[in-house]
């Protein structure tokens, strides 16, 4: 089995393993279940207990899609090179069908467990997640599908290069304080600060690479 199979075999696995805990689940589950929850982390949408596996379903059929669209994306992507490396992308697509599943699993679990709220899980796992795109995010090559695909980094490799370099700087810190946001404070609070850090994650290298971009694409 070469690399690739062995991939996409661990792949599947991955995704199969919510299917599989929501049909362990499923036998003890009353009749209706949370299907939606609040900023408090309470829940405020309801169905049947067979939508226990509405949640697998989407989560997926959407890291199928993210898995083959990244591995692929040489094929498609105008702005295919041969400096993108493959591995490179392979990897970024296992690490989102392997957070997906996490977040899949961390739903069913409160789905089925009253006394945990949802946050305290949520936000750490999303925290970390930002973190380690964090750390990939200075190693992608322009791409039209991942990173900050704005007008003046799609058109200026130096304006790309510098604006995922200060993006995986931000998107580290800004996870870790996510993470311990979750696990600290209480839910509304845990919100408010993830919103607030997801924005400044967001903003600060849009803002930067527009500056360069009027300057020239020179770093300033």
């Amino acid at each position: 089995m070469n690399n690739k199979k062995l991939v996409l075999f661990y792949v599947l696995l991955l995704i199969g393993i919510p299917f599989i805990y929501a049909a362990y689940l499923y036998p003890s589950l009353p009749e209706i279940i949370p299907t939606h929850f609040n900023i408090k982390g309470e829940a405020d949408g309801f169905g049947g207990k067979d939508s226990i596996y509405l949640g697998p379903i989407i989560m997926g059929l959407t890291s199928l899609f993210t898995y083959f669209l990244l591995t692929n994306i040489k094929k498609f992507d105008p702005k295919r090179s041969e400096q993108m490396e493959d591995g490179l992308y392979q990897k970024f697509g296992f690490f989102t069908v392997l957070f997906l599943s996490a977040l899949s699993m961390v739903i069913l679990y409160t789905t089925s467990h009253k006394d945990i709220s949802i946050e305290k899980l949520l936000f750490p796992i999303m925290g970390l997640a930002f973190a380690a795109l964090g750390i990939y995010m200075p190693k992608l090559k322009q791409n039209y599908f991942a990173g900050f695909k704005l007008p003046w980094t799609l058109e200026n490799v130096d304006n790309w290069n510098a604006t995922h370099k200060i993006a995986g700087k931000v998107w580290l810190y800004g996870g870790v304080i996510q993470f311990f946001a979750g696990l600290v404070f209480s839910s509304v609070a845990s919100f408010v600060i993830f919103f607030i850090a997801m924005v400044v994650m967001v903003l600060v290298p849009t803002i930067y690479s527009y500056r360069m971009f009027k300057n020239g694409n020179k770093l300033s």
